[in-house]
């Protein structure tokens, strides 16, 4: 199998996979002027959960509050009955809650107050801004270790960059499956994602480092190869055991999403389309782009070099 001869079709997928995020990204930044579709986490308001003594449809507990003057609620089962509905909403006070209280018993009978909280935009900003440079103070911490642990392999500083493009191409990947969700069922971007992405993160960087190690190890020892057999070679001895480690926590995460309830499936469904992405962009992204920027051929492989000028003489 000569996985980095075919990396013309590995790029074409990713490219794929993360163009519905881009471009739903530029639509709704110029539809709402925000480029993701930010829950009350980030952006201040309400949420107020209720449980109903008999099953009620979402929608119907929504236009209550529609007819109330809050035309942006959004509403969704949290619990299999259908009693239990969450709602997200602007910022009310308490003369509002309580007309809008009567008139959902009014409408429905007599419910509980699951819980009901009320979030201010000062720390959903102060939240974005953190893991923004966090993201950023992880991706610089992670080029200069990779730069510094393949130091003996010709032009290290590559491997970092591919390392964080790959995970860059994972976030990208999640935002996708965000984008598609939300306008199937108005999934919106919470703690919880931002939580997933940094998860997926981790698991995509480590991945990534277990294959570079073994491309510099092979470096050793197959000096007259070509450097992009060499690595077709460490791809196809790690990728069994980076899938094989990878799908043990898919089917957790699977079952989770099953049987975990509503109120986890956002979170346990970004995180498994995220550990999909980064095992795919370990071996079929990552790899491949260090082999096409070592031989200055995106799309296919020049003459091939001996894997030994790869490595720094060291005396």
């Amino acid at each position: 199998m000569n996985l980095v001869e075919r990396r013309k079709l590995w790029f074409s997928i990713s490219l794929i996979a993360i163009l519905p995020g881009i471009l739903f990204m530029i639509w709704h930044a110029i539809t709402t002027g925000t480029p993701l579709p930010l829950a009350i986490d980030y952006t201040g308001g309400t949420q107020w959960e209720m449980r109903f003594e008999q099953a009620v449809a979402p929608t119907d507990v929504r236009q209550v509050f529609v007819e109330a003057g809050f035309p942006d609620t959004t509403a969704f089962l949290v619990e299999d009955d259908g009693r239990t509905v969450q709602l997200k909403l602007k910022t009310i006070d308490p003369d509002q809650k309580d007309a809008i209280s009567a008139g959902v018993s009014a409408r429905f009978g007599s419910f509980d107050e699951r819980s009901y909280r009320s979030i201010g935009p000062t720390i959903g900003a102060e939240a974005s801004r953190a893991a923004l440079l966090a993201v950023i103070a992880a991706s610089l911490l992670i080029l200069v270790y990779i730069a510094f642990a393949f130091r003996e392999v010709s032009h290290p500083f590559r491997f970092g960059t591919a390392a964080i493009v790959a995970l860059i191409h994972d976030v990208l990947v999640t935002i996708s499956f965000l984008a598609i969700m939300n306008l199937i069922a108005g999934w919106e971007i919470d703690a919880l994602f931002l939580t997933a992405a940094l998860t997926v993160i981790g698991f995509s960087v480590n991945d990534t480092i277990v294959i570079f190690d073994r491309i510099r190890e092979n470096l050793r020892r197959y000096r007259n190869e070509s450097y992009a057999t060499v690595t077709n070679r460490s791809l196809i001895e790690t990728a069994q055991r980076s899938i094989s480690t990878q799908v043990t926590a898919m089917l957790i995460l699977v079952a989770i999403i099953i049987f975990g309830g509503a109120t986890l499936q956002i979170f346990m469904s970004t995180l498994l389309v995220g550990l999909i992405s980064g095992t795919y962009s370990s071996i079929f992204t990552a790899a491949p782009m260090v082999v096409a920027w070592e031989e200055r051929a995106l799309f296919g492989t020049v003459t091939p070099e001996p894997a030994t000028s790869k490595l720094v003489t060291q005396s």
